[in-house]
C-alpha cells in the first residue's frame, strides 16, 4: 500500500521535472540561441498562469454546472450524506459539498481547489447500481483526490501545457522568428530546436496524460487505505466498466475529473485517455495488503 503511494508520487515528481526541463529548453533556444529576447517567452508564461488561476478559482463551478449537478443536503439523501460524512470524519478533512448528477451513467468526480473548498458529485446511476461498500470505495477514491491536492497538481500541469503550446503556436506562426538575430553556424542546434518546438505540444500532452493516470492509481490506493477494504472499490470499478450508459454531459475539459473515462472505450480512447485501464486498476487493488 505505502510503497505504491510513494512510487506514484515519485513518478509524478519525475514527470513534472521533465515538464520544466522542456519549457526551459524551449526558452533557452528562443531567447538565447535565436537572439530574439525573452519577451514572448515571459508573455506566454504569464498568459498561461493567469488562465490557470481563473480556472483554479472558478473551474469547480463550471464543471458542476456543465454536468447538471444539483447540490443536496442531508435530508435529501441521508444514505449518501452519511457515507461521505463518515469518511471525512475518519480522515479528518472538512465535509465537502455533495452533488447528484441526473444521469444513468455510472460515474463520479470530485473538484475544488483545496479540502476547504471541495465538492463531490455522483450520478444517480452509480448510487442505484452499487452496494454500500462499493459506494464507499468510490467516495473514498474521490475524497483522496481532495486530500492529495490533485487539483493543485493538475492546475500546475495546465499551466505548463498551456505555456508550451502557446510558445509553439507563436513560433509556428512566425512571430518569434520575425527579426530574430540568429547566430551563424550551429545548424544542428537549430534543427534540434525546431524539432523540440514542433513536437513539444504532443510531448506535453502525453506527460499530462501520464500524470493524470498516476494520480488515479494514487487515489485508488489512498481510497483503499481510507476504507481498509480495497475489494469494495475493485468491485465498483468492475461495475462501472460494464456499464454502457453514456455520460452525455462530459467533455474533454472535465474528463480527467471522473473516476472512470466517461467516453466510449476504444484503442484511440484508451491511448489518449486520462485514466489507466480499469482492469489494471482492479488488479492493483486486489494485490494490496492492508
Amino acid at each position: 500500500m505505502y510503497s505504491q503511494i510513494t512510487a506514484n508520487k515519485q513518478r509524478t515528481v519525475l514527470l513534472m521535472t521533465i515538464f520544466f526541463a522542456l519549457i526551459l529548453g524551449i526558452g533557452w533556444f528562443l531567447g538565447f540561441y535565436l537572439g530574439y529576447g525573452m519577451e514572448y517567452f515571459i508573455f506566454a508564461i504569464g498568459f498561461s498562469v493567469v488562465s490557470a488561476l481563473i480556472s483554479y478559482y472558478t473551474g469547480d463551478k463550471i464543471a458542476l454546472a456543465s454536468t447538471g449537478a444539483r447540490e443536496i443536503k442531508k435530508e435529501d439523501n441521508p444514505k449518501i450524506w452519511r457515507l461521505v460524512e463518515n469518511l471525512t470524519i475518519t480522515t479528518g478533512i472538512p465535509m465537502p459539498r455533495v452533488y447528484i448528477i441526473p444521469s444513468q451513467a455510472l460515474n463520479a468526480f470530485a473538484t475544488g481547489r483545496d479540502p476547504k473548498h471541495a465538492s463531490i458529485a455522483l450520478t444517480t446511476g452509480i448510487i442505484e447500481a452499487l452496494e454500500n461498500e462499493e459506494l464507499e470505495g468510490v467516495i473514498a477514491h474521490e475524497l483522496s483526490h481532495v486530500k492529495n491536492y490533485d487539483i493543485l497538481v493538475m492546475t500546475i500541469v495546465v499551466v505548463l501545457v498551456g505555456t508550451i503550446s502557446l510558445i509553439a503556436n507563436m513560433f509556428m506562426h512566425g512571430r518569434l522568428l520575425s527579426g530574430s538575430k540568429r547566430k551563424e553556424g550551429g545548424e544542428w542546434i537549430m534543427i534540434i530546436g525546431l524539432i523540440l518546438i514542433i513536437l513539444s505540444p504532443i510531448v506535453a500532452q502525453l506527460i499530462q496524460l501520464a500524470i493524470s493516470r498516476r494520480r488515479e492509481y494514487l487515489a485508488d490506493a489512498s481510497g483503499a487505505m481510507m476504507t481498509r477494504h480495497p475489494e469494495g472499490l475493485a468491485r465498483a470499478l468492475e461495475k462501472i466498466s460494464g456499464s454502457k450508459a453514456p455520460l452525455t454531459n462530459a467533455s474533454a475539459a472535465t474528463a480527467h475529473l471522473f473516476i472512470a473515462n466517461p467516453f466510449k472505450a476504444g484503442f484511440a480512447s484508451n491511448l489518449f485517455s486520462t485514466h489507466p485501464p480499469i482492469a489494471e486498476r482492479v488488479r492493483r487493488l486486489r494485490e494490496i495488503v492492508i
